[in-house]
């Protein structure tokens, strides 16, 4: 008897996108088993599949290296690693901007005016590979966290640091000078094993992007007459028009079942009671397959 063939996911252990992920992943039906915080690897509920906790810059090399077949991790540290990996799918969750920030009183309005400056960041090698593009020569100074606080400690003069909203910055009196890289979350796979477990990765791909699918719809079912039908059809946005069914026993009412935005459902459901529905039951989705 062969063994399955087992799938290794690793995803990350901590950072602002650890838990998005795991939220993903328990969704997508490949549920944790004995999956603690201090855990390195897990089983699931897939015998073929099991999860390895790593940090968020590491998961690049694990992938590369073979170490794990697939991986879950941001598009900073895939370039910031240059491990070669196979890009399968972008998550567009976690999304962040690497950018190059300055105190707000430094005399400093271009990159130019960093020519020589101590730049401190946890991406040393995109903060070495952007500058060398611009054509400037700059010291790198490569901190493991509080990025932010190094140019008023006097150990940089700027920062190449990720940010979401921009208020950790300005909390911290720095101005954004310009972008590096956008950043988002990817599913990111090991060249070989995409070949040999093509099969078992892409089962994996579909269940994460029906997750993803659902996202933001819901569920709706009403009943009708049926010459109320045209009218709740005209205001009912569903994907790909609404399905209708006769309900049994009780002649000329329809059973009506479609899938619609979340943001439209406050509006829709005084729309479809004037429009002749009753009965209107509202669902969550957590998974949708094309």
């Amino acid at each position: 008897m062969t063994d399955p063939i087992r799938i290794r996911l690793a995803i990350p252990n901590k950072g602002r996108i650890a838990q998005p992920i795991r939220d993903l992943v328990e969704k997508s039906g490949i549920h944790l088993i004995d999956g603690g915080e201090r855990k390195l690897i897990a089983k699931t509920v897939d015998p073929e599949i099991e999860v390895l906790f790593a940090r968020p810059i590491d998961i690049p090399e694990y992938v590369a290296n073979g170490a794990a077949d697939i991986g879950i991790t941001g598009r900073d540290m895939v370039m910031e690693r240059g491990s070669v990996v196979d890009e399968l799918l972008d998550l567009k969750m976690g999304g962040a901007t690497l950018v190059v920030a300055v105190p707000e009183d430094a005399k400093v309005k271009e990159y130019a005016d960093l020519a020589g400056a101590k730049v401190a960041t946890e991406f040393p090698t995109i903060t070495k590979t952007f500058f060398e593009k611009q054509g400037i020569s700059i010291s790198v100074v490569p901190v493991g966290g509080a990025c932010e606080a190094t140019p008023y400690l006097g150990i940089a003069d700027a920062i190449v640091d990720l940010t979401s909203t921009g208020t950790t910055l300005q909390t911290n009196r720095l101005r954004i000078l310009g972008e590096v890289l956008r950043s988002s979350t990817l599913v990111i796979a090991n060249p070989a094993s995409r070949t040999k477990k093509r099969e078992k990765i892409q089962e994996v791909l579909l269940a994460l992007e029906s997750v993803l699918r659902a996202k933001g719809q819901c569920y709706i079912m009403m009943n009708a007459h049926r010459d109320a039908l045209p009218e709740i059809e005209s205001v009912l946005p569903g994907l790909g028009g609404p399905t209708v069914m006769d309900v049994a026993s009780r002649e000329g009412l329809v059973a009506v079942h479609a899938v619609v935005k979340e943001e439209c459902v406050y509006q829709l459901i005084t729309q479809l009671k004037r429009a002749g529905a009753r009965d209107i039951l509202v669902m969550s989705i957590e998974r949708m397959i094309p």
